[in-house]
């Protein structure tokens, strides 16, 4: 046997051992020969595709180790170690380990030579999920091993660095590797602090508190630590970054004397919120011990007094109410600054302060305080003016109201044109598919059936031969098909059901061997769609065509236009459409049609068009009567308190309505209801496009419930507010739950549902400002988060809309006499100031001309008094941009 067949057997049989003896015994002619064969083997292998290069990447230490015993240069050494495929093994030591006996052979500036190749290369590993990051820096275990054999300096770059982080981290319980014994630690201690990337490794591993351990023995320099964390600190980053320098700071405790106080000053206006909270404790301390001279006191309080956390102007203005005599004066002008900060208490305090320190102040700090006290409200002026003259209000911005704009409606793809793009669209189709490209690819497929069906099965035939599983490949449409050939299409999601309407064209025998997906559906949307896909497979299957379905949307909302349906239903010339397709065509139909086409639609025959013609003289079904009411359901200690909100629907049928259109009408109350899949939800819109408030209504009611899901109904409540129909309290229900939802992207969709009905003046205001009030009330939503997304409203334009909401909903949020006002209630009252201020709004509120006389200077009560003077205040127009 030739030596790269005996490589090879052992390089398969993975047996990596065996294989560095073999390749360690080998003549420099052996390995010549291992070294021609190896690079094409491994070309010729990654042709078998995915599975392929999945087993070359289990066996990749014995091809590296093939590769590094039996190449001659250093760079080709490297590039075949760095390779894709080969630069992750199993285990990385030993991996190395293994290497490192076949690489002596070389002489040692060619070690140190692929040493500094190799850390040219080193990268750290990137990925969403820790785990994937976690493979730390592939190729630095052999690196660190070269580097300490040869007597290399430790490579420069970041990239070391982080992988030594992650071998730290690395380490097991019992491990024979201390942190005082490892021979990196001397080098690369001060560049841990310069590195960007080791902070998660870092907060993986007990480095840091190691580290403190190894500074109070005095292994390790404790003044190199306490300055290493300063230079990270001021060097700047996410606070995710800084975590484990903070942790080792909080671990030294280092004594006032040691706290670098100047640094910590200068950073304050610019570092994260974890670390100028540090700052801000260390300084306190210096402070406290006579470290802190008036220059840089002033300096702190002023940097404070400008950040946006409300907690650190807190703490400028305790500390400029410590000072005294001239140190006082020096803290003026930062008080100036927070007389502008939207918090009536600590604007009260700045000022009182301020006024107590005038006689230290000096000319630059009198000035700031006049030019800012300005825009105070007449009585904190008053206070000002008594220590710094006089100062004239500045005139009252009147409130400038954007304008009012919907967003952008969805665009409706063109048809499909030919069996080429069918194809294309087939193959990008997958379980996440939108509804609008699933009923795209569904159109032009039975179109183009209809036209030429052979010609759709040949350009079909690639499509259904790459679905066959490996091993089937040359299997006729013909034969019978196994269970393991038909996996593929057994999926009950409704883009999958798509594609069993294509493979029913291409290979009917298949498509007749798959058993009917049952239909479990909770909802009678999903059902319907489910109805409509198995009539065309069924038609399919059977080598039936039409020449258009009835249903195919020609609008993004999901309407079909009633002239085109009248078309179709002439095309059929004579014959019924299918019974399904026909049903979700009228459900499509706009609410309003033109006369002149109830009587074209007279002449179509059958009871088909005696049907339509019907439905478009009467305008559609009438709408049931919806009712939501949230309550919460029985709740255990195993389970989230979301699985317990519950929203009971009420919808109460017309009399008299055809048996199928029976069922689209009512709610099911037994029990919860869920999805079927996710994104399920969008269908909703596009089966009712002229239903809006029953479809939101089952929207409401699937579980979990809507602000803690994470599924599609947010997206499908914005697709749904371009539709048509009556809104009301439904609709006003899930647009709460959306605005009060944990996660940005569902509040934003929900906020866009708002913003596009407010456009269309069909925000149902007060049912929205009810169900605000109630879900707040219940604890369904969380009440800042819907008073941002108020903010965030009223900012677009619609004031209007915003404050019909909020005079409803604030007699209920508003605290009886002798109640507490609950969190966050003062913020809304700024939004309600706001949005009635744009709005130009008049009148009374229940409640609140008694709590706006309340006496305190808490937020709540400001913004009550602000919102009541508002409403009271003579009537003004405001401007518009």
């Amino acid at each position: 046997m030739n030596p790269w067949q005996e490589a090879l057997d052992r390089i398969e049989a993975g047996d990596d051992q065996d294989l560095a003896t073999f390749l360690d015994g080998l003549s420099d002619l052996g390995r010549r020969a291992i070294a021609v064969q190896l690079p094409g083997h491994m070309t010729e292998e990654l042709r078998g595709g995915f599975l392929a290069r999945v087993d070359i990447e289990g066996l990749a230490t014995g091809f590296r180790l093939a590769g590094a015993a039996c190449f001659t240069g250093a760079e080709q050494v490297a590039a075949w170690l760095d390779r894709r495929e080969l630069r992750r093994p199993r285990d990385p030591e030993l991996d190395a380990a293994l290497l490192l006996p076949l690489l002596r052979r070389r002489p040692l500036e060619w070690r140190r030579d692929l040493a500094i190749r190799l850390a040219a290369r080193l990268r750290p590993a990137t990925g969403r999920r820790r785990w994937q990051r976690a493979e730390g820096v592939p190729g630095w275990d052999l690196v660190a091993a070269l580097v300490a054999d040869t007597g290399l300096e430790p490579p420069d770059g970041d990239a070391f660095v982080v992988g030594w982080a992650w071998r730290l981290a690395r380490r097991r319980p019992g491990e024979d590797l201390e942190l005082d014994r490892d021979p990196l630690l001397d080098a690369l201690l001060p560049r841990l602090f310069q590195a960007q990337g080791v902070a998660e490794p870092l907060g993986r591993s007990t480095a840091m508190t190691e580290l403190a351990a190894l500074a109070r023995t005095g292994r390790v320099p404790r003044a190199t630590l306490v300055d290493g964390c300063a230079s990270r600190f001021l060097a700047g980053g996410p606070d995710a970054e800084m975590m484990p320098f903070v942790w080792l700071w909080r671990l030294l405790a280092p004594e006032p004397p040691e706290v670098p106080v100047l640094d910590l000053v200068r950073l304050l206006p610019s570092a994260g919120a974890t670390v100028a909270e540090l700052a801000v404790e260390e300084l306190r301390r210096a402070e406290e011990a006579g470290l802190l001279d008036d220059e840089l006191f002033a300096e702190a309080v002023e940097a404070l007094a400008y950040r946006p956390e409300k907690k650190l102007v807190e703490e400028a203005v305790r500390w400029a109410a410590r000072a005294t005599g001239p140190r006082g004066g020096g803290v003026v002008p930062a008080l100036a600054a927070v007389f502008d900060v939207d918090d009536p208490a600590l604007r009260g305090r700045a000022v009182r302060l301020a006024v107590r320190l005038a006689p230290y102040a000096g000319e630059a700090g009198r000035d700031a305080v006049r030019e800012a006290a300005a825009r105070l409200p007449a009585d904190l002026r008053e206070r000002v003016a008594a220590g710094y003259g006089e100062v004239a209000g500045a005139e009252p911005e009147r409130p400038v109201a954007a304008v009012l704009r919907a967003p952008a409606p969805p665009v409706l793809a063109p048809p499909i044109a030919t069996p080429a793009e069918l194809v294309a669209e087939l193959r990008a189709l997958d379980w996440r598919s939108e509804p609008a490209r699933c009923e795209r690819v569904l159109g032009g497929l039975v179109e183009l059936t209809h036209r030429d069906r052979a010609a759709v099965v040949a350009a079909l035939r690639p499509w259904w031969e790459e679905t066959l599983p490996d091993g089937a490949a040359g299997l006729d449409p013909e034969e019978e098909p196994t269970e393991h050939h038909l996996y593929m299409f057994r999926d009950s999601r409704i883009p999958s059901l798509v594609l069993r309407c294509a493979l029913a064209v291409v290979a009917p025998k298949w498509s007749r061997q798959l058993n009917q997906v049952p239909d479990d559906s909770e909802w009678v949307c999903q059902r319907l769609v489910r109805r409509r896909l198995e009539e065309v497979i069924a038609l399919f299957e059977d080598g039936g065509t039409v020449p258009a379905l009835l249903a195919t949307p020609t609008s993004a909302t999901g309407h079909v236009d009633a002239a085109v349906l009248v078309e179709r239903m002439e095309r059929l010339e004579g014959g019924e459409p299918l019974p399904a397709d026909f049903e979700q065509a009228l459900l499509r139909l706009p609410r309003r049609c033109d006369p002149e086409l109830v009587v074209r639609a007279e002449k179509l025959p059958g009871e088909a068009g005696r049907t339509l013609t019907a439905w478009l003289r009467d305008g559609g079904w009438p709408d049931p009567v919806v009712r939501v009411t949230p309550y919460e359901g029985s709740h255990d200690s195993y389970s989230p308190r979301s699985w317990s909100r519950r929203m009971r629907v009420e919808a109460v049928a017309p009399a008299d309505l055809p048996a199928w259109l029976g069922g689209l009408s009512g709610v099911d109350q037994r029990g919860p209801a869920y999805l079927s899949y996710p994104d399920d939800a969008l269908w909703g819109p596009l089966v009712l496009p002229s239903h809006r408030e029953l479809v939101a209504a089952a929207l409401v009611r699937f579980g979990p419930w809507v602000s803690d899901s994470n599924d599609a109904r947010m997206t499908a409540l914005a697709a749904l507010a371009h539709g048509d129909g009556p809104v009301g309290a439904a609709t006003a229900m899930l647009i709460a739950g959306g605005l009060g939802h944990r996660r940005d992207a569902q509040r934003a969709a929900a906020a866009e549902a708002a913003l596009t009905l407010a456009a269309r003046g069909q925000l149902p205001s007060a049912d929205l400002g009810r169900a605000v009030a109630r879900l707040v009330d219940l604890e369904f939503v969380v009440l800042k988060r819907i008073t941002a997304a108020l903010d965030g409203l009223t900012a677009a334009g619609a004031h209007a809309d915003v404050w019909a909401v909020l005079a409803e909903a604030l007699p209920a949020l508003l605290p009886r006499p002798g109640e507490r006002p609950r969190a966050g209630l003062g913020e809304l009252l700024a939004v309600a100031a706001r949005a009635a201020a744009l709005t130009g709004a008049r009148g009374e509120v229940a409640g609140l001309a008694d709590m706006a006389a309340r006496k305190g200077s808490s937020r709540v009560l400001y913004e009550a008094r602000h919102l009541h003077e508002t409403l009271t205040a003579p009537e003004t127009t405001p401007d518009r941009t």
